[in-house]
């Protein structure tokens, strides 16, 4: 079985032995390859409807893995408990839901897990949310996968204060050398913050907002500035 680029991206951060959940599995490919691989021996595979349910069962059949993975009808971790895995993973939904998932889940605050993230927008939501809640992310990268780009990151509770610079927020530890995908992403996010920022200030909207991204956008230049 082989995983698209993006999926496998992901996961290659769940860590051996670990019991994963994977949120909104969709066919269940990830946790299949998770199990086929040896990297686990159980995990869940969840989602908030009943046809996506529906796709993964069948996958688990074809596989003939059903009693190694259990699914489960959860919006996001409702019906999963902290006592059933280990490795989380959030991948093919957006940076603002993610981040209400994590917000309504106090049991993830623990040493022990591990949240894999790949969000496919707003990834400076859940950089927010895990950082100014004692999360430090660990590990980053970025992959094509169709001739789309996309970043995944996994982090680890500490409890203590790991709060970042608003550029980090919105731009992580990339570009990463070497790698397109990620310095793709990383020009885009400068992009937007840009034409976010311009467009606050042609309108007079001196908000809050406008002057924290003008601030990051100070920021960004610093470092272009130290670079040369």
């Amino acid at each position: 079985m082989n995983l698209r680029p993006r999926l496998k991206m992901a996961a290659d951060m769940v860590r051996s032995g670990s019991r994963f959940a994977d949120i909104g599995t969709d066919h269940a490919y990830l946790p299949a390859w998770l199990i086929l691989n040896g990297i686990c021996n159980s995990g869940i595979a969840s989602d908030l409807r009943e046809s996506p349910l529906e796709n993964a069962a069948q996958t688990l059949r074809v596989y003939n893995i059903e009693e190694k993975i259990s699914l489960r009808l959860s919006d996001g971790l409702d019906c999963i408990s902290g006592d059933e895995c280990d490795d989380i993973v959030f991948a093919g939904m957006g940076g603002t839901l993610i981040k209400e998932i994590l917000e309504r889940t106090n049991w993830i605050k623990d040493k022990s897990k591990r949240l894999i993230i790949q969000p496919m927008s707003h990834s400076e939501d859940v950089r927010i949310y895990l950082c100014e809640n004692g999360f430090e992310i660990i590990k980053e990268s970025a992959c094509v996968d169709d001739g789309r780009d996309y970043i995944c990151f996994c982090t680890e509770y500490k409890g203590s204060d790991c709060k970042k610079s608003g550029l980090y927020y919105f731009t992580g530890v990339h570009p990463i050398p070497g790698n397109d995908a990620s310095k793709r992403y990383y020009d885009r996010q400068i992009k937007w913050l840009n034409t976010r920022c311009s467009s606050l200030d042609n309108a007079g909207i001196h908000s809050e907002e406008y002057y924290y991204l003008k601030n990051i956008l100070h920021e960004y230049e610093v470092t272009q500035n130290g670079k040369s």
